[in-house]
């Protein structure tokens, strides 16, 4: 067990395509989860198995915020440790992928479950 956590790109058609793949980031799920919060907490009582929409103005924020060491430190019993050095460029690397499916005007999500 423990934290599993994608982005997620919706086709015209509705399915849902993988985009990114995190295990065990969890200072990735604290940031998403403020994020949650701020957009009215959508979808649940609990930050799990919530489909968080993300916008362009929401990856600018992530980007800056993971060049900036400024992913919130988070913890949970299934989270692991701490993995920001880890992901980092891969963190990166998804921030522009989701510019792109943005800016197609493509739709863009984050989930989790742990």
């Amino acid at each position: 067990m423990g934290l599993d956590q994608y982005a997620m790109a919706r086709t015209p058609e509705g399915e849902a395509e993988e985009i990114a793949y995190w295990r065990k980031h969890p200072n990735l799920q604290g940031w998403m989860e403020n994020l949650w919060i701020e957009k009215g907490a959508k979808g649940g009582t609990e930050f799990n198995c919530v489909e968080l929409e993300l916008t362009l103005e929401d990856i600018d924020r992530l980007e800056q915020d993971i060049r900036d060491e400024l992913l919130p430190s988070t913890q949970g019993f299934f989270f692991g440790d701490e993995a920001d050095k880890v992901y980092h460029d891969e963190d990166l690397e998804f921030c522009l992928n989701a510019r792109k499916i943005l800016e197609d005007e493509g739709e863009l999500f984050y989930t989790s479950w742990w």
